[in-house]
């Protein structure tokens, strides 16, 4: 599978950015996991995914991580990591604390229209509208940010927390502040995170770093 990887900052951590071409792909391409094995029932869209997400975590780390029971990556102890993928696009950073990065293809109007009343409640939409962002843009970095938060968290978090178990209290050109009620966990209700974002291209990408 031909790809190209490039790096950019964000939050003061670099995250590793590969492009792929699925046309590109032979099922030959699979073989270079060492996990490969655990792939093989899933789709070739999947598949690709998956190698496109561990190339980035390799570009990153300088190591492939394993795949876990649940399929999310094992990383080395001492070392955190978030790998997210949309289209053609995989990211992967890693930090020496907690962290998550999500990447999304931004909303279209009919879709923020379906979609916000799942996403964000009355008093979120306030503060998205206030932000002076477009609303499909905002109620997509809304969107992208609960996700980095899931992964950033998903040691501590409950299961299947959902969207409403984190609201999002601010919202600026570059940070987007959520606040975790019980739901998201006990032991971290009433603490409020905060999410770098940046577009790039068509993409909305968040990254959630927390101590």
């Amino acid at each position: 599978m031909d790809y190209h990887h490039t790096t950019f900052p964000l939050a003061g951590l670099t995250l590793h950015r590969i492009d792929f071409d699925p046309v590109t792909w032979t099922d030959a391409d699979l073989f270079w996991l060492p996990h490969h094995a655990q792939l093989h029932h899933t789709s070739q869209k999947r598949q690709r995914e998956h190698l496109a997400g561990r190339l980035a975590a390799f570009h990153a780390l300088g190591a492939i991580p394993a795949i876990g029971d649940n399929g999310a990556p094992v990383w080395p102890a001492g070392v955190f990591g978030s790998i997210s993928h949309s289209g053609t696009t995989a990211l992967a950073v890693i930090a020496t604390r907690p962290v998550g990065v999500d990447i999304e293809r931004c909303l279209d109007a009919k879709l923020c229209a379906e979609l916000a009343d799942s996403i964000v409640d009355a008093d979120e939409r306030a503060v998205l509208t206030a932000s002076g962002l477009p609303l499909p843009l905002a109620v997509t970095l809304a969107f992208s940010a609960k996700e980095s938060l899931y992964k950033a968290f998903s040691a501590r978090a409950l299961p299947y927390p959902g969207f409403a178990s984190a609201r999002v209290t601010v919202l600026t050109d570059a940070q987007l502040s959520l606040t975790l009620s019980a739901r998201f966990c006990p032991a971290l209700a009433g603490e409020t995170v905060t999410a770098d974002w940046c577009v790039a291209q068509d993409d909305v990408i968040t990254l959630l770093s927390h101590n």
